[in-house]
């Protein structure tokens, strides 16, 4: 991990504490979470189901001691899943957590963060645990990603009941460096060994925000890697982490995250990024 990343290790523990605070009042505040549709295929309560899986699951891998998911057959759903898979193993696991009462849910997602950041008070940020697909994940990545997951359907939520949800950028900016970046460092495992058709040859690709040190990535032979300090980008990505992170995850258009300047694309060699983005991509649940 970056000694920029375990800088913010007292940020990302802050932002997934107040962002799980906003988003159990954002659902509380929704008169028929089981009925409304936050997504095309999930209502409130089931949005809100995911997210707490999701704080469960992060629980049970830095805490011996914690209940694992009740979902049978998880671990290997796990193992096997690339980043166009996950909404299979979503379907699993709101298939077997039941419940559908708001207020409990949030009572549980409630807890199962504050067990989180109790576990991980005194752990080394920059440890790491088996994710999705293999992928090696530090601790302060699972808090980040996390966040990211409250920020995402929160906004899902907001839209849906017409209430405001604001996404600071600092906080969102969390999930590219902690979590998706410091994967990379480690190990992506095979999230996008996904069968996308592989572009030729080497794409170099440069991000760069107000809220992060600009980094490259490199797409190989099906591989992605952090490129040493001062590589040459074939193309460049500027972005407004917030928007960047709707943008990753499906939710606003490239052409609209472009035209309102949240997403700045340039570099000698841009017409690659599309090759590199069939492979390197983000679910959209």
């Amino acid at each position: 991990m970056t000694k920029n990343a375990r800088d913010r290790w007292p940020d990302v523990r802050v932002a997934v504490h107040q962002a799980t605070q906003r988003f159990t009042a954002l659902v509380r505040s929704c008169a028929t979470p089981t009925r409304t549709m936050a997504t095309k295929e999930w209502t409130v309560s089931d949005s809100t189901v995911h997210v707490m899986s999701i704080a469960m699951l992060y629980v049970s891998l830095v805490d011996p001691d914690a209940n694992s998911v009740p979902v049978p057959g998880l671990d290997s759903a796990l193992q096997r899943t690339t980043v166009d898979t996950v909404s299979s193993l979503n379907v699993l696991v709101l298939r077997h957590l039941t419940e559908r009462d708001a207020d409990v849910l949030c009572r549980e997602l409630s807890a199962a963060v504050d067990h989180l950041l109790r576990a991980t008070a005194q752990s080394d940020p920059g440890s790491t645990v088996r994710w999705l697909g293999g992928a090696s994940v530090t601790v302060a990545g699972l808090l980040a990603h996390l966040t990211n997951e409250l920020f995402i359907h929160g906004w899902d939520i907001a839209r849906a009941t017409g209430q405001p949800w604001p996404m600071p950028q600092a906080d969102a900016a969390l999930f590219f460096d902690l979590f998706f970046l410091d994967m990379v460092r480690h190990d992506h495992g095979v999230l996008i060994d996904t069968g996308a058709r592989q572009p030729a040859g080497r794409i170099a690709v440069a991000f760069r925000s107000a809220y992060t040190a600009q980094t490259t990535t490199v797409l190989e032979n099906g591989r992605l890697t952090v490129a040493p300090p001062g590589t040459a980008p074939d193309a460049r990505i500027t972005y407004r982490p917030a928007r960047f992170n709707l943008m990753l995850f499906g939710r606003i258009g490239m052409l609209s995250a472009v035209l309102h300047r949240d997403v700045i694309i340039g570099g000698p060699r841009p017409w690659l990024l599309p090759g590199f983005l069939r492979v390197v991509h983000m679910p959209n649940s």
